[in-house]
C-alpha cells in the first residue's frame, strides 16, 4: 500500500518556516460535528480540562531511551503530518487497520476559546498493542505533530488502537504552545490520553482479524479499573472519550475536544529525563509552578 506524499510531510526543515507563517491563515481540518460516546453532541459537553496523565514508556518525544538510545520522533523530518499511517523519515513500514479520521479541538479551559496556533503530538500502538521505535523498531508510524488551526482544531488519519493487555484502548497526546516548542524540547502545557468508547472498540476487535487478542484483552478490563483512567471524574471521563460513528468496511470518524488548563498541577507529566544533551537539543525545562 502506498500513499502520496504532501507539502506538509516533509519535515521541519521546510514546514516549519512556512507553517508559522501561515498557521492563521490556512485551516488544516475540519469540523466533523459528531455525536460523543453518552448521545450528547461534543458541542455541548462543558468545557472539563483535561488531567494530566503519564506520558508512559513509548512517547519517543526524547525523554527516555531504548537500549541506551534517547528516542525521540520529534525532531524527525516528516513528523508534521496529516496521515499517521505510513513511517516518515527514512523509514518505510506502514501500520494497517481500520481507518480512523482523527479531529481534535484544543481550548483553553478559562473560557473554553480556542487555542490556535498551539501543536499537538499524538502517538498511539497499532492492531497487535505494539509501539513503533520502541516494539517495532524498524518503524515510526502512528506518531505526528499538527498544528491547530484559527478554530483550534487539528485532524489527523490513523488507525483504530488495538487493545493490549492490561490497558483500556487509548490514545497519548502532548499539547505545547507552539510547533517550535514541541521541536526545540520545550515542556508540554498538557500530557494526557484518549480513551475509546468501549462499545465502539469491541465491535472492532471481534469484527476485524487484523486485531489479535483485542476482544480478548478489553474483556479483561474496564475503562473503572483501567491504571490512567480509574481516578478520573465522570466528567472528566465524558470530556476525554473519543465520539465515534462509522464501521468497519469504510473506517470511523472520531472528534475529542481538549480543554487546557494551564494552571493545572503536572504531576503526571513526562517521565524524568536520563540527563545530558539531546541529539543538539537542550532537554525541556521542568514544568512551571504558576
Amino acid at each position: 500500500m502506498t500513499h502520496p506524499s504532501h507539502e506538509h510531510d516533509l519535515g521541519f526543515a521546510q514546514d516549519l518556516p512556512r507553517m508559522v507563517g501561515r498557521r492563521r491563515l490556512i485551516a488544516l481540518m475540519g469540523g466533523l460535528g459528531l455525536a460523543s460516546a453518552t448521545g450528547v453532541p461534543a458541542s455541548a459537553l462543558e468545557c472539563v480540562s483535561l488531567p494530566w496523565e503519564t506520558a508512559g514508556p513509548y512517547p519517543a518525544d526524547g525523554s527516555n531511551a531504548k537500549r541506551g538510545q534517547t528516542v525521540n520522533a520529534l525532531i524527525e523530518d516528516g513528523v508534521i503530518r496529516h496521515d499517521l499511517r505510513p513511517s516518515f523519515g527514512n523509514l518505510t513500514p506502514v501500520a494497517d487497520g481500520v481507518p480512523l479520521e482523527l479531529e481534535l479541538t484544543l481550548q483553553d479551559a478559562a473560557g473554553c476559546s480556542p487555542l490556535s496556533g498551539h501543536a499537538i503530538y499524538v502517538w498511539h500502538c497499532d492492531v497487535a498493542g505494539k509501539y513503533s521505535l520502541y516494539d517495532t523498531t524498524d518503524a515510526n508510524y502512528l506518531r505526528g505533530v499538527g498544528l491547530a488551526d484559527a478554530d483550534g482544531k487539528v485532524r489527523f488519519t490513523t488507525i483504530v488502537p488495538g487493545c493490549y493487555d492490561g490497558r483500556w484502548p487509548h490514545i497519548h497526546f502532548e499539547v505545547f504552545q507552539s510547533v517550535e516548542a514541541a521541536v526545540s524540547g520545550e515542556a508540554s502545557v498538557l500530557t494526557a490520553q484518549i480513551a475509546l468508547p468501549g462499545e465502539t472498540a469491541a465491535t472492532v476487535y471481534a469484527g476485524d482479524s487484523r486485531y489479535p487478542d483485542g476482544a480478548r484483552n478489553l474483556g479483561r478490563i474496564t475503562l473503572a479499573s483501567d491504571n490512567v483512567f480509574a481516578d478520573n471524574s465522570a466528567e472528566q471521563l465524558q470530556q476525554q472519550t473519543l465520539a465515534m460513528t462509522g464501521d468497519i468496511a469504510t473506517g470511523y470518524r472520531g472528534t475529542v475536544t481538549i480543554p487546557v488548563d494551564f494552571k493545572a498541577e503536572r504531576s503526571a507529566s513526562r517521565p524524568p529525563r536520563s540527563g545530558g544533551w539531546f541529539f543538539g537539543r537542550k532537554p525541556p525545562r521542568p514544568p512551571s509552578d504558576n
